[in-house]
């Protein structure tokens, strides 16, 4: 279908949803979209289109179908590649090969965890597996290697690619690398069996990591029982329970929920192991070394720099912070005031609501979920030209009658993608707050168009009641900008390959467009336009937001130093072997990096799923919240609605994906390139009284 005959298309459905409540609030067509409940499908006996409108998917054997297109096509691009002499179309035919293996497996990635079928589930994993196998064994493919090497090896070919082709080109070389393709046939055998080795560990681990504990009924006092899971003669613990008001049920599950499993202890420390092992084999120091190539990070002693000098910035408030703590956990619990682990999260709840009357259920009636994809439409279209339109599904298209359909729309460049919003509650659905990239952009050759991005936006929001719209407390109206910040980035980026789009881009960078949307959701100029009571239609007094802004920053030292904790232990485990245990680094960094004391017989490690998907690289969302705040200091405080300045951003941050180092996209958008004392600053400086109103000097 052209771009024309789309927008016409969405102009035809868009009046499905321009009801207009019985409240006296009324609705644009996107807010009426997500404050009404879906109009039942009368087109049942219409012909499934398939999920996302891919055809084979109107059945879950349809899987197998789009896993045996897709892998019977990446055999004759292998042919291809490997037959043609090295040019710039070398880096295209790697392109496609990956766009069709990723189409397959990323849309199946998202179906194995989301469809409430448990036979598209089935069927999706097991094509997730087929994929990833077939992946693994192209990464170890020597000759297709060697026609990425040949062509990076001549000064001829390479002088006469553009930089996204060179910069696509080394990337696919390094994954490549990565896997020890370039060993000898011995130490390439041993890397492929690490490899192997590895993935079961990982997901051994992550498994473990969010299994429960249990202990014997008896040990726990009978009147705490009810706040744990029975299972027999057991009581379940599941989790810290750190929002429970009640010290030793805090105490009581922090204790059994921490307590080391023998066989989870030996997978972990076999895991870092193994990536050690990995590391080394395929040229680099550490594992941290190798995981931090291509960031803006760079390596890991850039990394525990930026650690250690924003420990010792923020100590002064970080004490400051355990001692209100302290001092309210005496007046508390005078019987049993020593500070605890436990506590953290707990007390700095209740000093926020101390100090400002911050109860999400005065804000909720404010920010329906209507109200706020409004104010989502009207900050794209002031800042980039972006409208999200409402389209019905096709038959079979979404897998849950709730899911939103979303196209968005430039008022010149026309369709730029589809984002679907998956944002209610299901049995059966993770708990999580996530962005999928189903399908990425890139400019096809074969057909002379723009391939469109399409994205899943995933929340776990309460659905509407007969009496009022789903209200979304503070906190899921912030998560809301955030993931959409995600799926912007995924739409605003128009790179010409898929192996860079969008959020497919350096770790400590990825984050700070949907950090960056964090600040929007935060800010009065901008909230102001669409938070309204559902009923009356008052809008929320600013003296809220200003609440609601300046109890962040109670305990906010306290609460970044946990996470510098975290993500010094991440980098610890990732370095170079300590010749000691996980829980010995552990109790070290705690002390070092913490200052409450660690609790005997725990192993917090273990729970620490974050390894995983994140190996030596959670400190990014330090980094990336750092960037995120000098970009709105310098670029957006003043004026968070300046088209001019979201047509920057757009052009300098979101248009390239991948595409480009990380830090020279910072660099274009401040116009000076940051140190890591610039980025220390921008953290420290969100916790003094109204920092939003500093410039930095850079501007002036």
């Amino acid at each position: 279908m052209s771009t024309c005959n789309r927008l016409l298309h969405f102009v035809k459905h868009r009046s499905v949803w321009t009801s207009v409540r019985r409240h006296v609030t009324t609705w644009s067509p996107v807010g009426a979209a997500f404050n009404t409940k879906p109009v039942r499908r009368l087109d049942t006996l219409d012909k499934s289109v398939g999920l996302f409108g891919v055809q084979e998917l109107s059945c879950p054997a349809g899987f197998q179908v789009a896993t045996k297109t897709s892998l019977k096509n990446t055999e004759l691009l292998v042919e291809k590649v490997c037959s043609c002499p090295p040019c710039a179309g070398t880096v295209e035919s790697f392109d496609q090969l990956s766009d069709g293996l990723c189409k397959v497996a990323d849309l199946a990635d998202f179906v194995k965890v989301a469809h409430p079928d448990p036979a598209f589930r089935e069927a999706a994993e097991k094509t997730c597996i087929a994929i990833g196998t077939v992946v693994e064994k192209l990464n170890t493919n020597v000759e297709l290697c060697k026609s990425l090497k040949n062509l990076l090896d001549n000064p001829d070919v390479v002088a006469q690619l553009d930089p996204d082709t060179r910069r696509v080109a080394e990337l696919f070389m390094f994954d490549f690398e990565i896997s020890g393709i370039h060993l000898d046939d011995k130490l390439r055998k041993e890397a492929v069996a690490l490899h192997v080795k590895l993935l079961d560990l990982s997901n051994e681990f992550l498994v473990g990591s969010h299994m429960p504990n249990r202990i014997a009924r008896s040990v726990i006092p009978e009147h705490l029982h009810l706040h744990f899971a029975s299972e027999g003669s057991f009581i379940q613990v599941g989790g810290l329970h750190a929002d429970t008001p009640d010290d030793l049920v805090r105490e009581i599950a922090y204790r059994i929920y921490l307590y080391p499993n023998a066989d989870l202890m030996r997978c972990l420390e076999e895991l870092l192991e193994c990536r050690y092992k990995m590391a080394k084999l395929v040229g680099y120091e550490s594992y941290g070394h190798r995981a931090l190539k291509g960031t803006m990070a760079k390596t890991p002693e850039t990394v525990m720099s930026f650690l250690q000098l924003l420990t010792d910035k923020l100590s002064d408030r970080t004490a400051q912070d355990f001692k209100m703590m302290s001092d309210m956990k005496k007046k508390l619990n005078p019987r049993n005031s020593e500070l605890m682990p436990w506590d953290h999260p707990y007390l700095s709840g209740v000093l926020r609501a101390e100090r400002y009357n911050i109860e999400p259920s005065l804000y909720s009636p404010y920010l329906s979920l209507g109200a706020c994809m409004d104010g989502l439409n009207n900050l794209f279209s002031q800042l980039y030209g972006v409208s999200l339109m409402s389209e019905h599904p096709s038959a079979g298209e979404v897998w849950s009658e709730d899911v939103r359909k979303l196209a968005v729309v430039h008022e010149t460049e026309g369709l730029l993608g589809y984002i679907y919003c998956d944002f209610f509650h299901r049995s059966d659905k993770p708990h999580q707050d996530c962005h999928f990239t189903i399908r990425g952009g890139r400019w096809c050759e074969e057909t002379g168009q723009y391939q469109l991005p399409v994205v899943v936006l995933m929340l776990s929001l309460p659905h509407p009641s007969k009496s009022a719209p789903t209200l979304l407390t503070p906190g899921m109206m912030e998560n809301l900008f955030h993931e959409m910040g995600h799926a912007m980035h995924s739409m605003l980026g128009r790179t010409r390959y898929q192996h860079v789009t969008g959020t497919r881009c350096a770790t400590d960078f990825a984050e700070v467009p949907s950090i960056l949307m964090e600040y929007f959701a935060t800010d009065y100029r901008v909230i102001s336009q669409f938070a309204r009571h559902y009923q009356t239609g008052q809008p929320l007094p600013e003296s809220m937001v200003a609440r609601l802004c300046e109890s962040k920053k109670v305990c906010g030292a306290a609460d970044t130093q946990l996470q510098i904790f975290y993500a010094v232990l991440d980098q610890i485990y990732h370095s170079k072997p300590q010749n000691c245990s996980t829980t010995d680094i552990l109790k070290e960094m705690q002390q070092k990096f913490y200052g409450l004391p660690y609790t005997p017989n725990t192993a917090w490690q273990l729970r620490f799923s974050h390894l995983i998907g994140y190996g030596a690289k959670y400190y990014s969302y330090l980094m990336s919240r750092a960037v995120a705040s000098m970009v709105w200091r310098q670029c957006f405080v003043q004026d968070p609605l300046n088209r001019d300045m979201g047509e920057r951003y757009r052009r300098e941050m979101l248009a390239h994906g991948g595409a480009k180092e990380p830090m020279l996209m910072v660099e274009g958008m401040l116009q000076r390139r940051p140190t890591i004392d610039d980025f220390v600053d921008a953290l420290v400086s969100e916790l003094n009284p109204n920092f939003e109103t500093f410039i930095m000097d850079s501007e002036s």
